[in-house]
Order: C-alpha cells, then structure tokens, then sequence
C-alpha cells in the first residue's frame, strides 16, 4: 500500500507522548512538579485533525498531570496514560470505535512503540525517532520530537484526505467538510 493511501485512510490518530509531542525532556522542579516541553504547531496540528472530524489522542506509558492538562486544551477524545502494555490500549480504543487497524495512524520514538507501530495502518516516527523505530514505520518525520514533527504529519494526512483547503476556509469561516474523507 503507498504512502498516500495509508494517509487517505487515517480516521483515528494516536501518539506517544514524551519524545514526540514533547522534545523527550523531563523537568522535575524542587517541590517534584513535573514540566514538559510541548511545541505549539503539534497541538495545532491535533486541533486541525479533530476539527476536520479526525478522532486524536494519546498512549503513552508515564502519567503525568501535565499530559491530562495538555490533552484536555486540545480537546483529545482518547487520553491513555500509564500503559503497561499499548497494544492492549490500542485493540481497546480499537473495539470502542469500531475502526479497523488500517484507518489507524500513530506516531512513537522508541522500541516501547513497536507493537502498535507494526500493527496500524499508518505508523510514523519523529526525525529523532530510535533507529530500530525509524526501521519500522511507513514514513520518518523530518522535524524532531516535540519539534513539529506531529503537525508535519498531521498535514499530510489532511492534504491526503482533501482537507487541508476546507479547514483553512473554516478558520476562515467557512465549512470543514469532513465528510469528504475516506
């Protein structure tokens, strides 16, 4: 299947956290507050996918204050923090949504992503990804983790799909037709 094809059929998008909406860092102040670095164009690009009626969210295997913060601002309907085992999140947001794993996309950095990497329709990894990781997906960003390398994705899954055009008329105030994808 190319490239295009997988991204036409991307009705849910999944991501690991640290190491790719974050730049990986993790600050723990003094008083044991954790801090995260997030990048402002990859929340964009989440927005810009649930807008045009692309389902988002995230698995990640730590559990942090700061991802359910930053998870409920970009309006993510999927929010899996502390997973022992992803593949078994992924076949229950699978189940719940009644998608198959081709109308999947997710984006992870490491060896811990590779079970559900191997298993969705479209698998993706930041530029800084592990190159055991780099070896398995359909495409290797050109931006780093926490670095856009989300929203590079996120836009070609909506120019794939035909919405790029409708969702900048609807920031314009005209529709987004999310109908319109596969």
């Amino acid at each position: 299947m190319e490239l295009n094809e997988r991204l036409r059929a991307v009705k849910l998008w999944l991501c690991d956290v640290d190491g790719v909406l974050t730049d990986g860092r993790i600050v723990l102040d003094n008083h044991g507050n954790e801090l995260k670095f997030f990048d402002v164009r990859d929340g964009h690009g989440m927005a810009a996918l649930r807008r045009c009626g692309i389902r988002t969210g995230v698995i990640t295997g730590r559990s942090s204050q700061v991802v359910t913060q930053r998870a409920r601002e970009l309006g993510l309907e999927f929010v899996v923090q502390g997973s022992r085992d992803k593949r078994a999140d992924l076949a229950r947001i699978i189940a719940e949504t009644g998608l198959s794993m081709r109308e999947v996309g997710f984006m992870g950095d490491d060896v811990i992503d590779l079970p559900v990497l191997s298993r969705v329709g479209f698998a993706a990894a930041p530029a800084d990804a592990h190159a055991a990781v780099k070896d398995h997906v359909h495409y290797v960003a050109t931006a780093a983790g926490g670095r856009g390398a989300v929203r590079e994705v996120a836009d070609m899954i909506l120019e794939a799909q035909g919405l790029m055009e409708p969702m900048i008329k609807a920031l314009l105030g005209e529709e987004c037709e999310p109908s319109s994808h596969g």
